[in-house]
């Protein structure tokens, strides 16, 4: 491999020192049309092979925009998929770095050939093992579908494009008005993009995230010795009832806590923590975002809003296939309601529902918030098969606030009235009390302790086995 080109740094910077070993170096591109065979094309335009991340196996391949723009040809596309074989023979993650002109126009039926072969290769690994993208130069046309079909998906936030569609061919629109390519647009909008940054953070990025990762779904030895107390008191949680984040970074082992999609649908956190030593997957209601100095810089409502829903749903997948455990903080008062949402809310809450459904890893819930109505069900409640759920005293847990069932109940009653009602609904039917009495919450924890009662809950559904029906697939 030369050490010239940015695509083989890249790599170089990426791996543990003098780790990669390079496969299909001399390969290079097999068509004849239009002189291509005149031209040089080293490596096919792609450097692929495998190395090592803190002392785990990774295959990466990486494109050289110096060679015909790092366009993809037929060879070029086998090697990529050569390399998902070994990565799936192997049970190994796999890396992409994406610096793309597209699809090879000189060899424009075999290109489109190799698009559809590497699809397939990311479909049938999806699940298996874990598969990040990372795009710092161009990504467009088909090739866009390659980190739609990855997990994690990194982006250069200046100068990568990543687009279906140029901003300059949608109909009404073009660059300058709105840049649908940038950075901030696919983390912010669209979320297909996990996270942004300057090339050395998302090679560093990479590097964590691999490090909190199993290396394939039968994977079990994803543990890292804590360093932490395990009985650690937190009293601070208690004002981190709005920012979960915030909460979630407290919970975790040394403070580490990496969240997932932070830019999009910020009503909804989602991300990996470590807990005494074991990669857990977060999913929390967010709605406060506090800045450095603690003051809030950004509010949502206590609701479920669609792009929120279809968020956590698909990370909710990813942790159920790869064995992850998932941990959920529950503050939420029911559906975002807009015109907007309503459009989607419902399958997208659909999607998340049946994805807590069917995650058969261990599921800890900890409502530290409000829990109100069927919004309450879709954050991993005990009906949808969450394995422990726990309750801050101040918890609020029902089908709505006491208030408002008081003014619907007590209609045309005076202000007293509708008061007293509203206590004794309070007390009866929202509480955390009458929920723990009614078996829907197994305890109710003090705030500051709440990372010692998660960390023993996983501890014992450490050995948790359960069955689901004998299907193909669901259809949600």
């Amino acid at each position: 491999m030369s050490n010239t080109s940015q695509a083989s740094r890249r790599i170089n910077a990426l791996l543990d020192p003098n780790s990669f070993v390079e496969i299909g170096a001399k390969v290079t591109a097999r068509a004849t049309d239009f002189n291509l065979k005149q031209t040089p094309t080293p490596s096919d335009g792609v450097i692929t092979g495998y190395g090592i991340i803190d002392g785990s196996l990774v295959y990466v391949y990486s494109q050289d925009a110096s060679v015909l723009g790092g366009s993809v040809g037929e060879m070029h596309a086998r090697k990529i998929v050569r390399l998902y074989e070994l990565a799936m023979k192997t049970g190994a993650p796999v890396i992409g770095l994406i610096d793309s002109a597209g699809l090879r126009l000189q060899e424009a039926t075999d290109a489109l050939n190799g698009f559809g072969e590497i699809y397939r290769s990311q479909a049938l690994a999806s699940g298996v093992i874990p598969q990040i993208t990372a795009v710092f130069g161009n990504c467009g046309g088909g090739l866009a579908l390659i980190p739609g079909l990855t997990d994690f998906t990194f982006m250069e936030k200046e100068g990568a494009k990543l687009f279906v569609n140029s901003p300059n061919a949608i109909a009404g629109n073009y660059t300058e008005k709105c840049d649908t390519s940038s950075a901030a647009f696919q983390s912010e909008k669209s979320g297909l993009v996990d996270f942004t940054g300057e090339e050395g953070e998302i090679l560093s990025g990479i590097r964590e995230l691999i490090g909190m990762l199993p290396a394939n779904n039968e994977d079990n030895d994803s543990y890292e010795e804590c360093t932490d107390d395990l009985n650690r008191v937190n009293p601070e949680l208690i004002s981190c009832v709005g920012d979960t984040a915030l909460a979630l970074s407290i919970l975790a082992d040394n403070g580490r806590f990496v969240e997932v999609k932070g830019s999009y649908a910020k009503d909804m956190v989602t991300g990996f923590l470590r807990l005494n030593g074991d990669t857990v997957g977060a999913v929390a209601n967010r709605s406060e975002v506090h800045d450095e100095e603690g003051n809030i810089a950004e509010k949502f409502d206590e609701a479920l809003s669609a792009a929120g829903c279809e968020k956590a749903a698909e990370f909710v997948d990813f942790c159920d296939a790869f064995g992850i455990p998932v941990l959920t903080l529950t503050n939420v008062k029911g559906y975002a309601a807009c015109e907007c949402s309503e459009k989607r809310i419902a399958k997208a809450a659909a999607k998340l529902t049946a994805a807590f459904a069917n995650a058969s890893v261990p599921k800890v819930n900890v409502i530290c918030g409000k829990a109100f109505g069927s919004a309450y069900n879709v954050m991993n409640s005990k009906a949808l098969g969450a394995d422990i759920t726990y309750a801050w005293p101040t918890a609020q847990i029902g089908m709505m606030d006491a208030r408002i069932a008081a003014k619907i109940m007590c209609d045309g009653q005076d202000a007293a009235m509708q008061d007293a009602f509203a206590a004794d609904y309070e007390k009866l039917q929202t509480s955390a009390e009458s929920a723990a009495q009614r078996g829907y919450v197994d305890q109710i924890i003090e705030a500051a302790d709440t990372r010692k009662y998660v960390i023993g809950a996983l501890e014992m559904l450490f050995t948790k086995r359960e069955e689901r029906p004998a299907r193909k697939h669901g259809t949600v």
